[in-house]
């Protein structure tokens, strides 16, 4: 598809690009079959076809096309730039620069480094024993961190421990990218789905805890059932050499003493702010949450003073610019649907086709957005459907659309920003590719199985739950 240094050709690009426009203008033109009969409406839908699009067909141009997309919307006054500002969603886009800052001081302070050494020196390691620490791990890093930054230090660790053991690294990359991807729904600090989710709905970190917590973990434990027994010839082969150092007296790597309880201390101190924020915005009579948002951003200021030096590096090389712009573009077009009416139009089509019986909506809406968001970023799929969810109101819908989301980001390649992250990562240092197929068959199992346990366990949960959300 590519030439041999990953660029497209002229002919190529024009393929894709026409494509890429003829969907936009068909989506654009069937709209109106669907009720949308105002030209904003359809030009509107158009513009966030092409943004969909250009995910699938143009990902290192995904950020340039939006921001055309938002031209286009704002010169064609679909939205004003008081809406845009309104719908760009400020407060996430601060909340994870925030988050990215803290994040930037932790792998300083060396708390990544020390949880990998924690592993390399772990007595009586096995095969299984190394799988069952990696999903855990994994699962645990992207629910209190994030997703991106879980990968990185987890890959970190498994190309430490094949490149010792000579074994084939990919398929401890795809357990860890599993575990990442599940392990992200678990809070709030994740994945970008759930904060956007918490805030739209109005849960605090507690509710993350009560409602999605529990069926993080259950998904978790059949993930790692399902993975012991989909690569149990690997972990065999892992045990082997695993037994053979030890007959060797040599371990997984050098040991080296890190210094980790300044960072490991910020990290608690920060978790558990976040963790009361519901708490302490009631009690200081302050808008719901403020300090969700203020939290990180202060935690942040106070460690750049304290590491003058490096603040600048912080803002400049840990903060994901070019995701946070995307987010802001693909948060304003999003809101120009619902400004316009669209997803008023599309929640009403839903309901007369479904109706509005949670039992019901609960599967539709989870698989829908798994499916989604297998072939385009979760983050595109979900923002488009958040507000479809709002305008119907049911709290059980906001916790299919999270689910639905990170476990089908489990199912292709592209399904998560932490999925492609690794991709990127084990293609730069092994040459080596994993192909679609070799990811799709166990990604597929684990994402059907997953999303039907969640919609087990939320059936379960419907009755305890509030008809409505927020707080």
């Amino acid at each position: 598809m590519q030439n041999n240094d990953g660029k497209l050709t002229f002919a190529q690009i024009g393929i894709r690009g026409a494509i890429m426009v003829a969907a936009s203008m068909l989506v654009g033109y069937l709209s109106g079959y669907s009720g949308m009969h105002n030209a904003k409406q359809i030009l509107a839908i158009s513009i966030f076809t092409l943004i969909i699009s250009a995910t699938l067909l143009f990902w290192n141009f995904r950020l340039a096309i939006a921001f055309i997309g938002m031209a286009i919307i704002l010169g064609g006054k679909v939205l004003t730039l008081e809406q845009f500002i309104s719908s760009a969603e400020l407060d996430i886009i601060l909340f994870l620069i925030g988050m990215m800052t803290l994040v930037g001081v932790l792998k300083d302070l060396g708390l990544f480094s020390w949880i990998i050494q924690l592993v390399i020196g772990m007595e009586h390691m096995t095969g299984r024993l190394f799988i069952i620490t990696v999903i855990i791990i994994s699962a645990l890093m992207a629910s209190i961190v994030d997703e991106v930054t879980s990968i990185v230090f987890m890959l970190a660790l498994i190309f430490q421990v094949c490149d010792t053991l000579k074994v084939k690294p990919t398929p401890y990359v795809i357990i860890s990218v599993l575990a990442t991807n599940i392990g992200s729904s678990g809070t709030m600090l994740g994945n970008p789905i759930g904060i956007l989710i918490g805030t739209k709905a109005g849960f605090s970190f507690v509710d993350f805890l009560v409602w999605a917590t529990p069926v993080m973990l259950v998904s978790l434990i059949l993930t790692l059932i399902l993975v012991i027994f989909w690569f149990k010839k690997d972990i065999q082969v892992l045990s082997e050499r695993l037994e053979s150092r030890r007959r060797m007296q040599a371990g997984l790597g050098p040991l080296v003493e890190i210094p980790y309880k300044k960072g490991l201390a910020i990290l608690i101190s920060a978790i558990t702010l976040i963790a009361l924020h519901h708490t302490l915005e009631q009690k200081l009579g302050i808008e719901k949450n403020t300090l969700l948002i203020v939290a990180p951003l202060a935690i942040s200021g106070l460690l750049m003073i304290w590491k003058n030096e490096r603040a600048r590096h912080y803002i400049e090389s840990e903060v994901e610019w070019w995701t946070l712009m995307f987010f802001m573009m693909l948060f304003a077009v999003a809101g120009s649907l619902e400004k316009t009416g669209v997803t008023e139009q599309i929640a009403n089509n839903f309901t007369n086709t479904f109706g509005e019986n949670p039992y019901v909506l609960t599967p539709v809406i989870l698989f829908m957005s798994a499916i989604g968001s297998a072939f385009v970023d979760n983050i595109v799929f979900v923002a488009a459907f958040i507000p479809v969810v709002n305008e119907i109101g049911a709290t059980p819908l906001w916790w299919a659309l999270l689910f639905g989301g990170c476990f089908g980001g489990n199912i292709t390649m592209i399904g998560s920003t932490a999925n492609i992250v690794a991709l990127g990562m084990m293609e730069k240092r092994y040459r080596q590719h994993i192909t679609f197929l070799e990811w799709f068959r166990i990604g597929i199992v684990v994402g059907i199985f997953t999303c039907i346990i969640a919609t087990l366990l939320l059936y379960l949960l419907i009755p305890l739950m509030p008809a409505t959300a927020g707080y």
